[in-house]
């Protein structure tokens, strides 16, 4: 069954969620080419999406609440940081509006991923160090820092596991989180379709993007799961294209 939008396009149906299926991106023996082309595919969403500057204008918020020396470095991890453009240019936004020194680590389960964030970010990302990591946060912890951050993350987690990210991101930092995901909605399924198709040449992206919208949370469901992971005090807000950005406030 199709639903049409306000402008006129067909809109798919959206069955409720169930399981959450398995991504191309996610399965170690995808093809080395494939997965290079899946990663510049999501660059290119990620900088018509603008979650750079969505990610970056919260923590920024949240690191206005920090009374540290001026002189003392600002350390943000970026969990699950994929091939490196978000880590980089979250970065160079920081470094850009901050007075103090930035430090900002991307960390990634995948060696490729890690590997081609290395090669095509690490150093210097404007006025801020940067550097990448190879680590299971899930499994080992986040590393320590004043601001963790996400993004497309959540949605490949269950309930539990995405709840006790949260809580381990709550307790790695010192000034808060930040994360932005998917809204699962018909208008959100229509948008990864159109998207995936006119911005990315890449098979997994156009396979993977619909299965993204459709593994994702609704508004009340990103509610309830802040609630189980203890965090009551984060603030939900709708973002461009059908996404949310939530952050949080580690109480001082």
């Amino acid at each position: 069954m199709l639903f049409v939008s306000a402008s006129g396009l067909p809109m798919p149906s959206l069955p409720p969620l169930a399981d959450r299926p398995p991504e191309l991106m996610d399965d170690p023996a995808l093809d080395e080419g494939e997965h290079r082309r899946a990663l510049i595919a999501l660059a290119r969403i990620n900088w018509i999406s603008r979650t750079a500057a969505q990610l970056s204008r919260r923590c920024v918020r949240l690191l206005a609440a920090d009374h540290a020396a001026a002189d003392a470095p600002v350390r943000v991890v970026d969990i699950a940081c994929g091939g490196g453009d978000l880590t980089a240019a979250i970065a160079r936004r920081l470094g850009a509006q901050l007075t103090r020194p930035i430090e900002v680590l991307g960390v990634d389960i995948s060696d490729r991923a890690v590997t081609w964030a290395r090669r095509q970010h690490a150093g210097r990302s404007g006025s801020a160090s940067l550097r990448f990591t190879q680590a299971d946060v899930l499994a080992d912890g986040c590393p320590s820092c004043d601001v963790a951050v996400h993004s497309l993350f959540l949605h490949h987690l269950s309930d539990s596991k995405a709840a006790g990210l949260l809580r381990e991101m709550d307790r790695a930092s010192t000034g808060g989180g930040v994360f932005s995901d998917l809204l699962r909605s018909r208008l959100g399924l229509l948008l990864a379709r159109l998207g995936t198709t006119f911005l990315a040449r890449s098979r997994v992206a156009r396979v993977d993007g619909p299965l993204s919208v459709k593994a994702a949370r609704t508004f009340a469901e990103y509610r309830l799961l802040l609630t189980a992971a203890g965090l009551d005090r984060a603030r939900i807000e709708p973002t461009w294209p059908e996404r949310v950005c939530v952050s949080w406030e580690r109480p001082r």
